[in-house]
């Protein structure tokens, strides 16, 4: 590869080549890509939305160990899938993995296309894309925020743009033509890895880069610019909470079955949900305060010790503290009660 090439078609074949040979030589030995298998692939692609490889490794082989398959998945009941899924969030994801497998195990065939596989539960061209390519060699190339980081400086486009499926969308085309069609999949984890592990959003790893001679960010000195998202504007949200424990019973707020984001999850109560107003329960000190962020909002929550309410709402119950470990808890609440326990 020549020291400084500017990334033209003409250079695309040295391009794939040198991305390709960098992947196979240091791509780390992650479990799913252990004797690879589509299941792997498909659970591995659900677990890496929005959550880091870290993250995911101790919930993909507890996974694996009670579920090894899409029939064991099909089915398992919708409680024992949220309960291994606990502390990874957005659980939308796990119910359309269960939904997912109960199509994939009623049909007679599975498809293979990218296309196709938009059609199902949970599936988007990302993951579509991800799926086929490394299972089914589809040519289909993917495109994520890693991927568009990559992409914004190999050609130092400096376009603004207003969120990042915007970017997706207009660095898809480019994705495109750079896709190794030999090998799809490879190139597709290829461009993951080098994206989670050296072209970083902050600090990018220029001198071990496989590809920095194609790369009009790294010539330019300055690939840190690049791409040119407008920032996120966080709203401010505010929580109270109760805790009451009673006779080593905690109280907690099960959310309904209809609910979109936490159906059936436990939480620790808010004020409305006992009846009570925000200045009512911060007339007292918080036990604890707890911030975090989900997605464009910063939420802080304060959790104060509080009676209980009577009489006692529907979807209010007493659970033995020594049960805790058998119901479902929305992660940051599991840690935020543990905590409280002492």
């Amino acid at each position: 590869m020549a020291n400084l090439t500017p990334l033209t078609s003409a250079h695309t074949p040295q391009f794939r080549r040198a991305l390709l040979a960098w992947y196979r030589q240091h791509a780390r030995p992650l479990p799913w890509r252990e004797c690879p298998s589509l299941y792997k692939t498909v659970v591995s692609e659900f677990m890496l939305q929005q959550t880091q490889v870290k993250t995911v490794l101790p919930y993909f082989a507890r996974w694996l160990e009670a579920l090894p398959d899409f029939t064991a998945l099909a089915r398992a009941p919708e409680s024992c899938v949220l309960k291994l899924w606990e502390g990874l969030g957005y659980y939308t994801r796990a119910r359309n993995l269960h939904k997912l497998a109960q199509t994939l195990v009623a049909r007679s065939e599975i498809p293979r296309a990218p296309a196709d596989w938009r059609e199902l539960p949970g599936i988007g061209p990302y993951t579509a894309a991800a799926i086929t390519s490394i299972t089914f060699h589809a040519p289909a190339a993917v495109v994520d925020g890693n991927v568009v980081r990559i992409l914004a400086r190999l050609t130092a486009d400096a376009t603004p743009h207003k969120d990042g499926l915007r970017a997706v969308k207009a660095f898809t085309p480019l994705a495109d033509v750079l896709l190794n069609r030999r090998h799809p999949g490879d190139h597709n984890q290829a461009m993951m890895e080098l994206g989670a592990t050296v072209c970083l959003r902050r600090n990018p790893r220029c001198e071990i880069c496989p590809v920095r001679g194609f790369c009009a960010a790294h010539r330019a000195g300055d690939p840190e610019t690049y791409p040119r998202l407008t920032a996120k504007r966080m709203e401010q949200v505010a929580i109270a909470r109760g805790w009451c424990l009673r006779r080593g019973q905690l109280l907690l707020h099960r959310a309904p079955a209809t609910s979109r984001r936490l159906a059936d999850m436990h939480e620790l109560p808010t004020a409305d949900q006992l009846g009570l107003t925000t200045d009512e329960l911060a007339r007292t000190s918080p036990l604890t305060v707890k911030k975090r962020g989900i997605t464009r909002y910063q939420i802080t929550e304060s959790i104060y010790a509080v009676p209980p309410p009577k009489p006692l709402p529907a979807d209010l119950r007493w659970v033995p503290v020594d049960g805790l470990d058998a119901i479902t808890l929305s992660g940051p609440h599991r840690r935020w009660v543990r905590e409280l326990l002492g």
